[in-house]
């Protein structure tokens, strides 16, 4: 296949990350030709006047849309592509210079109609987005595969820096009305249709979040939410992985409960797992106040994600609602 890439980034009120992802667009040590969609999501706050800034050094296009939600206008700016090969960005992330270049170098190497990236924090991030950014990515709180593990089952990407092929995207319908959590249900219909995914190690991007505790609690007990019903949407897709957050946050209770029976050992190998945490935080990072923060961001993540994964499994079982009835938060309405 002659590849010809198209990068989609939909975006929402987001006018200074549009400047920052494409200012590292700009610095692409990639020679071929590749084309820049942006997707407006019904923004109040438009990028079209940052977005003509580049228009003399980058093959860009700018759509504006009613609101409708990430997936479906991912969806919309395939569909108004150019190119052969998509690759979906997140409007926060920063390209390092060589991102291009090690996408066509996998693809050519071992082509696959599906990929994901990892992240990585760039120097310029806050002590809270480095500590953030290490437990979304640290093996001793997502086995790493964000991080750029690689997978031991079939790797899920990530619709913050995923690509798939214009023949997968047709065939598998593109991104569903769920969010989060519309990136693994498209991987997974991709496979039903045939494709497979891979993960390139190589291809990071820096995910700049914009977020707070607050933001995070939120984000991670969303993604906790989303997971029962891709089980249920998947079946067969389900892993015994997945309980761990709830299992931690219910041990860590049941060690502190235990206290007042003197019994110590649990909550000594708790004592362990966050040490082994600060100091792998520390390491990467450098900074003892991110190693701080860190084990405050594992806690915040198990126990959003582990509470919205219960509270959505004892629902979608004990109830004879549609996932759409319980959970309207997490569904878009069409409106492309």
């Amino acid at each position: 296949m002659n590849l010809f890439f198209s990068i989609i980034v939909p975006v929402y009120n987001r006018p200074d990350e549009v400047r920052e992802l494409l200012q590292s667009l700009q610095q692409q040590e990639f020679t071929d030709d590749f084309e820049v969609v942006i997707v407006e999501d019904g923004s109040s706050e438009r990028s079209d006047d940052i977005v003509e800034g580049f228009n003399e050094n980058l093959n860009i296009s700018y759509y504006f849309k009613p609101n409708s939600g990430p997936g479906d206008s991912r969806n919309f700016g395939m569909q108004k592509a150019k190119g052969n090969y998509f690759i979906i960005l997140d409007s926060d992330c920063i390209l390092p210079p060589q991102y291009l270049v090690e996408v066509e170098k996998e693809l050519k190497a071992n082509f696959v109609h599906c990929f994901g990236g990892p992240d990585a924090a760039h120097e310029s991030f806050t002590t809270v987005q480095k500590a953030i950014n290490y437990v979304m990515t640290s093996i001793f709180t997502t086995g790493g595969i964000r991080g750029g593990k690689k997978s031991v089952g079939k790797f899920q990407p990530r619709s913050f820096n995923m690509g798939i092929s214009k023949t997968a995207f047709e065939k598998a319908g593109g991104f569903g009305r769920i969010h989060p959590g519309e990136d693994p249900d498209l991987t997974f219909r991709i496979w039903k249709a045939g494709f497979d995914s891979r993960l390139f190690p190589k291809a990071f991007v820096y995910h700049k979040r914009r977020i707070d505790w607050n933001k995070f609690y939120i984000q991670v007990n969303k993604f906790g939410s989303v997971r029962p019903i891709l089980n249920q949407w998947h079946p067969g897709t389900a892993k015994l992985t997945y309980w761990f957050p709830s299992f931690f946050m219910l041990g860590l209770i049941a060690s502190i409960v235990l206290l007042i029976a003197k019994i110590y050992l649990p909550l000594l190998l708790y004592g362990v797992y966050f040490a082994l945490l600060f100091v792998g935080a520390a390491v990467q990072n450098k900074n003892l106040v991110v190693a701080f923060y860190a084990i405050f961001a594992a806690l915040t993540q198990f126990t959003g994600y582990g509470l919205g994964f219960l509270k959505s499994t004892i629902l979608l079982n004990f109830s004879k609602k549609e996932p759409e009835e319980l959970f309207p938060k997490l569904f878009f309405k069409r409106k492309s």
